[in-house]
């Protein structure tokens, strides 16, 4: 059971996923993560069959001393995992062999007796399903501490730059006038959302047995204390899990709903990431990323700074619907009281997620942290649509006192500025419209003022104090550096 590995033989690191190629993805969500949280879940098993007298007493404290994930060879556990189809079979084998090692002072004694509080009365699911389930808690906290950084990044852009004038597009084309910080306060909003559905959400333990009757926790328990439902619910206390009513080997839900809440951050993320990209553009230059050294290279044109941070996520954000869809799928094919091969389908749509939603996270906080917001470019853009991009306001206010063929009447200086050349539309349209228009239905002051873009912005201060308001939590900034305010090389971040 040696921990050491032949070169070459290290196993999946990331290279062909580098969004999620990090030192705190891999130790939250890589092979050795989840042999600690199964081993996690058989440590917790033995105390809390000690506590209720069903183990001898100093059996727990056994157990725990052998479940340390560093005793285990991963490779061999992985290899051996063929012959039963999963990895607890080969590891509970492992750990029995660790339990009697460790008695080395009386061997016939407590040894045996601290084995019987290995794994008694659970079956392989009950313990895998809690390990990832554990998996999953860790990595959702991790993952909510970058997000909220993230949050709060996007709360201060909100509001530094509520009134900085940008074009809004709709089908690829300028629309109406926008602000960059109504902007923000929308990826603050998709992302805050998505994010307290995540934290809302309960990891439940499992515990049901051979096949979800409780039958070998009722005999075990028969004539003591308790009963299989309370040492089920203090094995969710002592790993800090949710209680659940009844076993829910066939019933999915808590995977599925946990697989869409973290798709539904990764969409938020992905949607930040895609509007960065096009901005990005240099012949849109309205943002940039944060430069960092090495960052953004190319390995033939070295002019080139690409935003990477943005391909990243975005690569993320393609990848997650599948895995959670994958999950669906597997819970729809459940068959009989324990699956043939849809289970097991789960295990890796699951984790490679995770480490997806944890990595993509990761970036998004750096991108945001940084992000560099250029006003003067937002206004070149909007500049390029001139006065038209006022006509939706125009029709409204002015269509009226030019009676009842009003709008057509506008329709057709539109048309007619649409047919002069590009850089002669703004000055077209002014002249069509005061030609349209008599100076005593629409003084020169009111026109002015109707093809302010100023003017024509509605509620977007409001819409935005409103979005910010609705998630206080979010909207703060961390007041302290959080384990996971790391690079992706697990170095703080400045």
């Amino acid at each position: 059971m040696t921990t050491s590995q032949p070169a070459g033989t290290e196993g999946d690191v990331g290279l062909l996923s580098p969004v999620s190629a990090s030192p705190l993805v891999a130790a939250l969500t890589g092979d050795r993560a989840v042999l600690a949280a199964i081993l996690a879940v058989e440590a917790g098993w033995a105390a809390v069959l000690e506590n209720h007298d069903l183990a001898p007493a100093g059996s727990a404290a056994m157990v725990a001393h052998a479940a340390d994930a560093s005793r285990y060879d991963l490779a061999d556990i992985s290899r051996r995992a063929q012959g039963g189809g999963n990895p607890v079979i080969p590891l509970l084998a492992d750990l029995r062999a660790q339990v009697r090692a460790l008695d080395t002072g009386n061997p016939g004694a407590a040894g045996v007796g601290a084995l019987l509080a290995v794994h008694t009365s659970l079956t392989s699911q009950d313990v895998l399903d809690t390990a990832l389930m554990l998996l999953a808690r860790n990595t959702v906290s991790a993952l909510l501490a970058d997000v909220k950084g993230t949050t709060a990044a996007l709360a201060r852009l909100a509001e530094e730059h509520a009134d900085t004038l940008c074009v809004g597009r709709s089908l690829t084309q300028h629309s109406l006038p926008f602000t960059f910080g109504l902007r923000a306060a929308q990826w603050f909003h998709g992302l805050a959302a998505a994010a307290r559905r995540l934290e809302a959400l309960e990891l439940p333990v499992q515990a049901g047995g051979a096949a979800g009757t409780l039958a070998a926790g009722t005999v075990l328990t028969s004539g003591s204390a308790t009963n299989p439902f309370r040492l089920a619910d203090a094995l969710a206390a002592q790993l800090g899990l949710a209680r659940a009513p009844a076993p829910w080997h066939t019933n999915r839900l808590a995977v599925t709903s946990l697989g869409d809440s973290l798709a539904a951050v990764v969409d938020a993320l992905g949607k930040i990431a895609a509007d960065v990209l096009f901005l990005s553009r240099p012949e849109v230059a309205e943002l940039a990323e944060p430069r960092a050294p090495g960052r953004g290279v190319s390995s033939a044109m070295p002019q080139k700074q690409n935003p990477v941070l943005s391909v990243l996520v975005r690569s993320a954000a393609l990848q997650a619907p599948g895995l959670a869809a994958q999950l669906h799928l597997a819970a729809a094919t459940f068959n009989d009281e324990r699956p043939d091969g849809a289970w097991h389908t789960e295990w890796p749509a699951l984790r490679q997620l995770l480490a997806l939603a944890l990595g993509a996270a990761g970036h998004l906080r750096e991108l945001a942290d940084g992000l560099q917001v250029f006003p003067e470019g937002m206004r070149r853009n909007l500049e390029l649509s001139g006065p038209l991009l006022l006509s939706e306001g125009v029709s409204a206010a002015v269509a009226p006192v030019l009676g009842d063929d009003g709008k057509q009447q506008l329709q057709a200086v539109v048309d007619r500025t649409l047919a002069a050349p590009a850089g002669e539309q703004g000055a077209t349209y002014r002249r069509l419209l005061r030609e349209a228009v008599p100076l005593d239905q629409l003084s020169a002051e009111r026109l002015d003022e109707l093809l302010d873009p100023t003017s024509y912005l509605g509620q977007a201060a409001e819409i935005s104090r409103r979005i910010l308001a609705a998630f206080p939590d979010y909207a703060l900034t961390p007041t302290a550096l959080t384990p996971t305010a790391t690079d992706r090389n697990g170095d703080p971040r400045g």
